[in-house]
Protein backbone atom coordinates (compact mmCIF):
# COMPACT_ATOMS: atom_id res chain seq x y z
CA UNK A 1 0.00 0.00 0.00
CA UNK A 2 1.19 3.47 -0.80
CA UNK A 3 2.19 5.64 2.23
CA UNK A 4 1.10 8.59 0.33
CA UNK A 5 -2.75 8.93 -0.33
CA UNK A 6 -2.68 11.41 -2.48
CA UNK A 7 -0.59 9.91 -4.78
CA UNK A 8 -2.43 6.57 -4.72
CA UNK A 9 -5.50 9.12 -6.53
CA UNK A 10 -3.19 10.79 -8.73
CA UNK A 11 -3.52 13.88 -6.58
CA UNK A 12 -1.12 16.57 -4.08
CA UNK A 13 -1.92 18.07 -0.70
CA UNK A 14 -3.79 20.62 -2.27
CA UNK A 15 -6.77 18.93 -3.69
CA UNK A 16 -10.03 19.39 -2.74
CA UNK A 17 -13.19 17.26 -1.46
CA UNK A 18 -14.50 16.93 -4.90
CA UNK A 19 -11.19 16.58 -6.70
CA UNK A 20 -10.58 13.34 -4.36
CA UNK A 21 -14.13 12.16 -5.18
CA UNK A 22 -14.28 12.33 -9.00
CA UNK A 23 -10.21 10.84 -8.51
CA UNK A 24 -11.36 7.56 -6.75
CA UNK A 25 -14.26 6.82 -9.38
CA UNK A 26 -12.26 7.42 -12.43
CA UNK A 27 -9.48 4.81 -10.85
CA UNK A 28 -13.18 2.53 -9.40
CA UNK A 29 -14.42 2.58 -13.10
CA UNK A 30 -11.17 1.73 -14.34
CA UNK A 31 -9.36 -1.04 -12.34
CA UNK A 32 -12.21 -2.33 -10.49
CA UNK A 33 -11.34 -6.52 -9.93
CA UNK A 34 -14.70 -7.32 -11.42
CA UNK A 35 -13.45 -5.29 -14.65
CA UNK A 36 -10.07 -6.77 -15.14
CA UNK A 37 -10.32 -10.15 -14.40
CA UNK A 38 -6.40 -11.67 -12.94
CA UNK A 39 -5.11 -8.27 -13.58
CA UNK A 40 -3.24 -8.25 -10.22
CA UNK A 41 -1.77 -4.56 -11.01
CA UNK A 42 -5.37 -2.90 -11.26
CA UNK A 43 -6.62 -4.73 -8.64
CA UNK A 44 -3.43 -3.47 -6.01
CA UNK A 45 -4.08 0.31 -7.89
CA UNK A 46 -8.15 0.09 -6.80
CA UNK A 47 -6.95 -1.38 -3.27
CA UNK A 48 -4.71 1.71 -2.97
CA UNK A 49 -7.18 3.99 -4.06
CA UNK A 50 -10.22 2.65 -2.02
CA UNK A 51 -7.88 2.98 0.70
CA UNK A 52 -6.66 6.32 0.35
CA UNK A 53 -10.24 7.51 -0.60
CA UNK A 54 -11.86 5.68 2.79
CA UNK A 55 -8.93 8.47 4.45
CA UNK A 56 -9.20 11.92 2.61
CA UNK A 57 -12.58 11.74 2.31
CA UNK A 58 -13.22 12.22 5.93
CA UNK A 59 -11.94 16.12 6.71
CA UNK A 60 -11.03 14.91 10.30
CA UNK A 61 -9.10 12.12 9.24
CA UNK A 62 -7.44 13.68 6.45
CA UNK A 63 -6.39 16.69 9.01
CA UNK A 64 -4.75 14.18 10.98
CA UNK A 65 -3.04 12.39 8.49
CA UNK A 66 -1.57 16.10 7.28
CA UNK A 67 -0.55 16.30 10.64
CA UNK A 68 1.52 13.40 11.06
CA UNK A 69 -0.85 11.94 13.62
CA UNK A 70 -1.81 9.19 11.76
CA UNK A 71 -0.86 6.93 9.27
CA UNK A 72 -2.10 5.98 5.41
CA UNK A 73 -4.16 3.14 6.83
CA UNK A 74 -5.61 5.45 9.34
CA UNK A 75 -3.63 4.08 12.23
CA UNK A 76 -2.36 5.90 14.88
CA UNK A 77 1.90 6.84 14.75
CA UNK A 78 3.71 5.17 17.10
CA UNK A 79 5.53 8.18 18.89
CA UNK A 80 9.23 8.47 18.72
CA UNK A 81 9.49 11.04 20.86
CA UNK A 82 11.65 8.84 23.44
CA UNK A 83 14.40 8.12 20.47
CA UNK A 84 14.14 12.12 19.36
CA UNK A 85 14.91 13.53 22.49
CA UNK A 86 17.58 11.39 23.44
CA UNK A 87 19.24 11.54 20.52
CA UNK A 88 19.11 15.34 20.18
CA UNK A 89 19.84 16.23 24.13
CA UNK A 90 23.56 18.43 24.66
CA UNK A 91 24.74 15.00 26.55
CA UNK A 92 23.49 11.94 24.39
CA UNK A 93 25.80 9.66 24.26
CA UNK A 94 25.93 7.85 20.77
CA UNK A 95 27.81 4.39 20.08
CA UNK A 96 26.74 3.39 23.57
CA UNK A 97 24.30 2.31 26.35
CA UNK A 98 25.39 5.03 28.99
CA UNK A 99 22.99 6.93 30.49
CA UNK A 100 20.22 4.38 29.63
CA UNK A 101 21.32 1.19 32.05
CA UNK A 102 17.95 2.22 34.39
CA UNK A 103 15.42 2.48 31.56
CA UNK A 104 13.01 -0.23 31.76
CA UNK A 105 12.11 -0.97 28.00
CA UNK A 106 8.46 -2.89 28.79
CA UNK A 107 7.79 0.38 30.66
CA UNK A 108 9.06 2.30 27.18
CA UNK A 109 6.59 -0.06 24.85
CA UNK A 110 4.00 -0.46 27.48
CA UNK A 111 4.09 3.68 27.00
CA UNK A 112 4.01 3.59 23.48
CA UNK A 113 1.50 1.52 22.63
CA UNK A 114 -0.90 1.06 25.59
CA UNK A 115 -1.30 4.69 27.06
CA UNK A 116 -4.26 5.62 25.13
CA UNK A 117 -6.45 2.42 25.93
CA UNK A 118 -5.33 2.78 29.65
CA UNK A 119 -6.15 6.42 29.58
CA UNK A 120 -2.95 7.45 30.90
CA UNK A 121 1.12 6.41 31.44
CA UNK A 122 1.54 7.19 35.14
CA UNK A 123 2.93 4.62 37.87
CA UNK A 124 0.40 1.74 38.23
CA UNK A 125 -0.25 1.62 34.52
CA UNK A 126 1.45 -2.09 34.58
CA UNK A 127 3.78 -3.09 32.09
CA UNK A 128 3.92 -4.55 28.76
CA UNK A 129 1.27 -7.14 29.71
CA UNK A 130 -1.10 -4.00 30.43
CA UNK A 131 -0.61 -2.96 26.83
CA UNK A 132 -3.44 -2.33 24.03
CA UNK A 133 -3.88 -1.33 20.87
CA UNK A 134 -6.89 -1.17 18.74
CA UNK A 135 -7.24 -3.75 15.88
CA UNK A 136 -6.47 -2.82 12.44
CA UNK A 137 -9.23 -1.58 10.31
CA UNK A 138 -10.19 -4.58 7.14
CA UNK A 139 -11.34 -2.93 3.89
CA UNK A 140 -13.25 -4.60 1.09
CA UNK A 141 -14.80 -3.82 -2.35
CA UNK A 142 -18.32 -5.13 -3.34
CA UNK A 143 -20.29 -5.27 -6.44
CA UNK A 144 -24.21 -4.31 -5.96
CA UNK A 145 -26.98 -4.34 -8.77
CA UNK A 146 -28.60 -1.06 -9.47
CA UNK A 147 -31.59 -1.56 -8.22
CA UNK A 148 -30.00 -3.14 -4.45
CA UNK A 149 -28.49 0.36 -4.22
CA UNK A 150 -31.93 2.31 -4.83
CA UNK A 151 -33.63 0.28 -2.30
CA UNK A 152 -31.08 -1.27 -0.21
CA UNK A 153 -30.06 -5.05 0.33
CA UNK A 154 -28.41 -7.62 2.47
CA UNK A 155 -24.91 -8.70 1.04
CA UNK A 156 -22.66 -11.80 2.36
CA UNK A 157 -18.47 -10.77 2.07
CA UNK A 158 -15.60 -13.81 2.99
CA UNK A 159 -13.50 -12.08 5.44
CA UNK A 160 -9.64 -13.53 4.95
CA UNK A 161 -9.81 -16.31 7.48
CA UNK A 162 -13.00 -17.63 6.01
CA UNK A 163 -15.69 -16.50 7.54
CA UNK A 164 -18.75 -14.97 6.24
CA UNK A 165 -19.71 -10.90 7.37
CA UNK A 166 -23.41 -10.01 6.34
CA UNK A 167 -23.51 -6.56 4.94
CA UNK A 168 -26.80 -4.60 5.09
CA UNK A 169 -26.47 -2.29 2.02
CA UNK A 170 -28.94 1.23 2.81
CA UNK A 171 -31.06 2.75 0.67
CA UNK A 172 -30.66 5.41 -1.65
CA UNK A 173 -26.56 4.36 -1.38
CA UNK A 174 -24.20 5.58 -4.24
CA UNK A 175 -21.10 4.45 -6.49
CA UNK A 176 -17.87 5.09 -4.71
CA UNK A 177 -19.41 5.19 -1.13
CA UNK A 178 -17.82 3.86 1.80
CA UNK A 179 -19.69 1.88 4.39
CA UNK A 180 -18.24 1.30 8.10
CA UNK A 181 -19.09 -1.68 10.02
CA UNK A 182 -17.54 -0.96 13.44
CA UNK A 183 -15.74 -3.52 15.38
CA UNK A 184 -16.08 -5.85 12.07
CA UNK A 185 -12.52 -5.25 11.54
CA UNK A 186 -9.03 -7.27 12.89
CA UNK A 187 -9.30 -8.22 16.41
CA UNK A 188 -7.51 -5.49 18.73
CA UNK A 189 -4.22 -6.57 20.40
CA UNK A 190 -4.47 -7.47 24.43
CA UNK A 191 -7.52 -5.44 25.72
CA UNK A 192 -7.90 -3.40 23.11
CA UNK A 193 -10.84 -3.04 20.52
CA UNK A 194 -11.25 -4.77 17.24
CA UNK A 195 -10.84 -2.50 14.12
CA UNK A 196 -13.68 -1.92 11.54
CA UNK A 197 -14.15 -2.89 8.38
CA UNK A 198 -14.95 -0.50 5.82
CA UNK A 199 -16.75 -1.81 2.05
CA UNK A 200 -16.63 0.42 -0.46
CA UNK A 201 -19.88 0.15 -2.68
CA UNK A 202 -19.52 -0.33 -7.08
CA UNK A 203 -22.99 -0.46 -8.55
CA UNK A 204 -23.24 -2.45 -11.34
CA UNK A 205 -24.94 -0.20 -14.46
CA UNK A 206 -28.23 -0.69 -15.62
CA UNK A 207 -29.49 -1.45 -19.00
CA UNK A 208 -32.64 0.78 -18.76
CA UNK A 209 -31.85 3.09 -15.93
CA UNK A 210 -29.20 5.91 -15.15
CA UNK A 211 -28.67 7.57 -11.73
CA UNK A 212 -27.76 11.14 -11.26
CA UNK A 213 -27.66 12.19 -7.70
CA UNK A 214 -30.74 10.81 -6.61
CA UNK A 215 -32.84 11.24 -9.72
CA UNK A 216 -32.84 8.50 -12.44
CA UNK A 217 -32.74 8.69 -16.45
CA UNK A 218 -34.08 6.83 -18.83
CA UNK A 219 -34.20 7.27 -22.49
CA UNK A 220 -37.86 6.45 -24.26
CA UNK A 221 -38.13 5.29 -27.78
CA UNK A 222 -41.58 6.40 -29.52
CA UNK A 223 -42.83 6.17 -33.03
CA UNK A 224 -42.81 8.47 -35.87
CA UNK A 225 -47.34 8.68 -35.00
CA UNK A 226 -46.31 8.80 -31.65
CA UNK A 227 -44.37 12.39 -31.96
CA UNK A 228 -46.70 13.65 -34.31
CA UNK A 229 -49.92 12.88 -32.97
CA UNK A 230 -49.18 12.78 -28.69
CA UNK A 231 -50.78 10.13 -26.42
CA UNK A 232 -50.05 7.98 -23.97
CA UNK A 233 -46.98 5.29 -23.55
CA UNK A 234 -45.82 3.63 -21.31
CA UNK A 235 -42.43 3.91 -19.33
CA UNK A 236 -40.17 1.79 -17.20
CA UNK A 237 -39.39 3.38 -13.57
CA UNK A 238 -37.46 1.29 -10.91
CA UNK A 239 -41.57 1.46 -9.52
CA UNK A 240 -42.80 -0.40 -12.01
CA UNK A 241 -44.34 0.84 -15.27
CA UNK A 242 -46.21 4.00 -15.56
CA UNK A 243 -48.55 5.42 -18.49
CA UNK A 244 -46.82 8.92 -19.28
CA UNK A 245 -48.58 11.69 -21.74
CA UNK A 246 -45.89 12.20 -24.88
CA UNK A 247 -47.54 15.81 -26.24
CA UNK A 248 -48.05 16.48 -29.68
CA UNK A 249 -45.29 17.39 -32.55
CA UNK A 250 -42.66 16.02 -29.77
CA UNK A 251 -39.00 16.49 -30.90
CA UNK A 252 -36.30 13.66 -29.77
CA UNK A 253 -34.61 14.85 -27.33
CA UNK A 254 -37.33 16.22 -25.09
CA UNK A 255 -37.10 15.83 -21.63
CA UNK A 256 -40.64 14.61 -19.84
CA UNK A 257 -40.00 14.82 -15.66
CA UNK A 258 -41.99 12.25 -14.01
CA UNK A 259 -42.08 14.22 -9.87
CA UNK A 260 -41.04 11.70 -7.14
CA UNK A 261 -40.14 8.52 -9.42
CA UNK A 262 -36.30 8.93 -8.58
CA UNK A 263 -34.37 7.55 -5.46
CA UNK A 264 -35.35 8.07 -1.80
CA UNK A 265 -33.08 8.64 0.81
CA UNK A 266 -34.72 9.48 4.23
CA UNK A 267 -37.43 11.84 3.65
CA UNK A 268 -36.81 13.19 0.69
CA UNK A 269 -36.78 11.41 -3.32
CA UNK A 270 -35.70 12.41 -6.52
CA UNK A 271 -37.61 12.38 -9.80
CA UNK A 272 -37.21 10.33 -13.17
CA UNK A 273 -36.48 12.56 -16.25
CA UNK A 274 -37.20 10.58 -19.33
CA UNK A 275 -35.81 11.86 -22.63
CA UNK A 276 -37.49 11.08 -26.01
CA UNK A 277 -35.90 9.21 -28.65
CA UNK A 278 -37.98 9.19 -32.25
CA UNK A 279 -37.17 6.08 -33.99
CA UNK A 280 -37.89 5.10 -37.32
CA UNK A 281 -40.10 2.43 -38.16
CA UNK A 282 -37.64 -1.32 -39.05
CA UNK A 283 -39.07 -0.89 -42.82
CA UNK A 284 -40.48 2.27 -45.14
CA UNK A 285 -42.90 0.38 -46.92
CA UNK A 286 -44.60 2.21 -50.68
CA UNK A 287 -47.17 3.69 -48.53
CA UNK A 288 -45.58 5.68 -45.59
CA UNK A 289 -42.74 6.60 -49.11
CA UNK A 290 -46.06 8.06 -50.66
CA UNK A 291 -47.74 9.66 -47.65
CA UNK A 292 -44.49 11.71 -46.52
CA UNK A 293 -43.48 12.67 -50.23
CA UNK A 294 -46.90 14.02 -50.98
CA UNK A 295 -46.84 15.87 -47.25
CA UNK A 296 -43.20 17.21 -47.99
CA UNK A 297 -44.36 19.22 -51.46
CA UNK A 298 -46.78 21.36 -49.19
CA UNK A 299 -45.46 21.36 -45.75
CA UNK A 300 -41.57 21.02 -45.82
CA UNK A 301 -39.85 22.77 -42.79
CA UNK A 302 -35.47 23.50 -42.09
CA UNK A 303 -35.12 22.51 -38.70
CA UNK A 304 -31.54 23.22 -39.27
CA UNK A 305 -32.26 26.96 -40.52
CA UNK A 306 -29.71 29.61 -38.68
CA UNK A 307 -26.82 26.97 -38.28
CA UNK A 308 -24.87 28.32 -40.72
Amino acid sequence: MSDDPYAALGLTKSAGAEDIRKAYKRIARESHPDLNPGDPKAEAKFKAASTAYDLLKDPEQRARFDKGEIDASGQERAERRFYREYAEAPDAAYGSARGYEDIDLSDVFSDLFGRRARGGGGPGGGGAEGSAMRGQDLHFSLEIGFLDAVYGAQQRIVLPGGGPLEVTIPQGVTDGQTIRLRGKGAPGIGSGPPGDALVTISVAPHPVFRRTGDDIEIELPITLDEAVLGGKVEAPTIDGPVKLTVPKGASSGRVLRLRGRGVKRGDKRGDQRVTLKIVSPPAIDAELEAFFSKWREGHGYDPRKGMT
